[in-house]
């Protein structure tokens, strides 16, 4: 990925909150508590936190992905050595010490020297012969969104098609995402002939520079649509299917590629995070793609032995208890646990649970004191009383 303008203004690091040497972990869960706070659904007609959700968005985008994280690391080197040294501008290209000890002067207007060329390759867009990239005025991807769903612990479990709902920069409904006013449509641009890019030599180099005329999209939008004012997109709220495999984990985040953010100026929408939240079950837990449960058993069944049924995620099962099982004792029950959509069943781990009743018959009272008279195990023996 080539280099963007927005890299060398923008400190990603600062407005995540984090250090330029955070970890992973670390970045993405300063994105997801920002997100959070200033997500638009939470700031309802704020358009400062919906500015800043955007930016938030950019800035994870980058520093969520190992690869352009290196890549704006080493821009962000440059800029801070003042342009000197060699850093790289991508495969293929050149660097800052290809040329010596020259100062990169990207501000310089007057133009001529080989920082102006550099700076024609980043801040309008342009490509050097044999490369081509893409203006920051042209077609730009959508930011990614995220947001949470809550599940059932059996919806988790089987895997569920359902919607999430939220408020978000969508293509424009009355002008599906043209910018001109129905039933008017945009025009090509005359002057780059609709690639929004303009051909210029500079000595050995050839340029492609953002049409000046339609600023890089290409068209030309006469009649603007009302509802939009001409940029294709509108915040509103929408619906997204999305499709959640069996045996998601809680906290887990599903994909949905291309239903994030619309993209401006003709580029592709960014994707959409589903954040899953999955209820606990009353009966059931989980460790993996095993499950738990505790199923409490009698005295006699625990001393004398017994089979019973154990519910399951389908029908019950019988499993034997031991003889002499102590209250806590965890058997496994082979391939009864979770089937994820890819991967191999897990099994239900089951702990007996000695239950005392809680009041006894007549009948039953003269029993237990019989036995406890003919009882001479001491379970407390071993703390020598």
């Amino acid at each position: 990925m080539a280099p963007q303008r927005e890299w060398f203004d923008t400190d990603y690091y600062a407005v995540l909150g984090v250090a330029s040497g955070a970890s992973e972990k670390d970045i993405t869960k300063a994105y997801r508590r920002l997100a959070k706070q200033y997500h638009p659904d939470a700031n309802k007609g704020d358009a400062a936190a919906e500015e800043k959700f955007k930016e938030i968005s950019a800035a994870y985008d980058v520093l969520g992905d190992a690869e352009k994280r290196k890549e704006y690391d080493e821009v962000r080197a440059m800029v801070a050595s003042g342009g000197r040294g060699g850093a790289g501008f991508g495969p293929g290209g050149f660097g800052a010490g290809d040329f010596g000890d020259v100062r990169f002067d990207f501000g310089d207007a007057d133009g001529g020297g080989i920082g102006d060329i550099l700076s024609g390759l980043f801040s309008r867009g342009g490509r050097a012969s044999g490369g081509r990239r893409s203006s920051p005025t042209g077609p730009k991807r959508g930011a990614d969104l995220e947001t949470e769903l809550h599940l059932d612990f059996l919806e988790a479990v089987h895997g569920v098609t359902t919607s999430v709902r939220f408020t978000a920069d969508a293509l424009c409904s009355v002008c599906n995402g043209t910018g001109a006013q129905p039933p008017s449509l945009p025009e090509t641009c005359s002057t780059c002939g609709g690639s929004g890019n303009v051909e210029r030599n500079q000595g050995p180099f050839s340029f492609s520079d953002v049409c000046p005329t339609c600023g890089g999209r290409g068209s030309i939008v006469r009649d603007p649509c009302t509802n939009c004012r001409g940029t294709g997109v509108e915040v509103r709220q929408r619906e997204v299917k999305v499709r959640i495999p069996a045996g998601v984990n809680d906290g887990q985040r599903i994909r949905v590629k291309q239903r994030g953010a619309a993209g401006q100026n003709g580029g592709p929408p960014g994707d959409l995070y589903v954040v899953v939240h999955v209820r606990p079950d009353a009966r059931f837990g989980r460790k993996g793609n095993d499950l738990t449960i505790r199923v409490p058993v009698t005295y006699p069944e625990a001393v004398l032995g017994a089979a019973v049924k154990v519910p399951t995620l389908e029908n019950p099962v019988t499993v034997k208890v031991p003889a002499g099982t102590r209250s806590g004792k965890t058997v496994r029950v082979r391939g009864k646990g979770i089937t994820p959509s890819s991967g191999q069943a897990g099994d239900l781990l089951v702990t007996f649970d000695i239950a005392v009743p809680p009041s006894v018959s007549a009948e039953e009272r003269a029993a237990i004191e019989a036995l406890a008279d003919a009882m001479k195990w001491n379970p407390r023996a071993d703390l020598g009383v």
